[in-house]
């Protein structure tokens, strides 16, 4: 059986010292028939010229240039837009997977026979070098209750079928515009399949989004609010264990 084609989707934003990093890991893939989409979001500290010298190695990396700067979810939508893939997967500009991922990922979901899933993942100092903690997924399916109250499914394990969902994209945020598609499929009747072991690293940097997840407890409740639509002590509630799960996640 021909390996499925799987369209791997990079926003790109001042990554400069990472995308080396990132670039490489996927090339290293046991799992060959892949097309990595890379879009430049208007950056300012050379990323473009990276994206380019990697884009004249390899034909089955793509590369495309915003002319304004919009933000990761745009940035991804324009990616997803132009993805042949059946398969689409999310890897952040500062973020690894290792050669399995793939290859053992895309096997998990076709022998499951599963439209979603996510894995397992282990951390990185912003220089690269490993952490010992490791985030595991819980052992059961996530449906979209559980995700409004945890913080289960991360960008760089992700993966949907969209020929047999659909394409699925991100709003049109600033923040938060991962989550809003993962919520946005799990609305749709669909499931995550957990897949528990660890196939990606994520990069904790100085000064990221996650490294400031006190500030964006407010932020969560505004999401669920205004983008989920849901009432005052639904948002309250879902905000509380989503605040808590996340300190877990990325401090303790």
């Amino acid at each position: 059986m021909p390996e499925p084609l799987v369209s791997i989707i990079t926003p790109v934003y001042n990554s400069k010292n990472f995308l080396k990093d990132t670039i490489e890991s996927v090339l290293k893939q046991t799992y060959f028939n892949w097309e990595h989409l890379l879009v430049d979001d208007y950056s300012t500290d050379g990323s473009w010229e990276v994206l380019d010298s990697f884009a004249g190695l390899d034909n089955r990396i793509r590369v495309f240039k915003l002319e304004s700067n919009c933000g990761p979810g745009k940035a991804r939508n324009h990616a997803i837009e132009r993805a042949a893939g059946k398969y689409i997967a999310f890897l952040d500009s500062d973020d690894i997977w290792l050669p399995n991922r793939l290859e053992d990922h895309i096997f998990f979901m076709i022998k499951g026979d599963y439209v979603f899933s996510h894995s397992s993942y282990g951390f990185l100092n912003e220089d690269g070098t490993l952490k010992s903690k490791i985030y595991n997924v819980r052992d059961r399916e996530v449906d979209y209750k559980y995700l409004l109250k945890h913080t289960d499914i991360s960008c760089l394990t992700a993966i949907y079928d969209q020929e047999r969902i659909g394409k699925f994209y991100m709003p049109d945020l600033r923040r938060k515009q991962d989550y809003g598609l993962w919520l946005s499929i799990l609305k749709k009747g669909y499931k995550s399949m957990p897949y528990p072991k660890v196939l990606a690293y994520y990069r904790q940097r100085k000064g990221s989004v996650t490294n400031r997840k006190s500030r964006l407890i407010f932020q969560h409740y505004q999401f669920l609010r205004n983008h989920e639509r849901l009432n005052f002590f639904q948002s309250i509630k879902y905000t509380i264990s989503w605040g808590l799960g996340g300190i877990a996640k990325y401090f303790l």
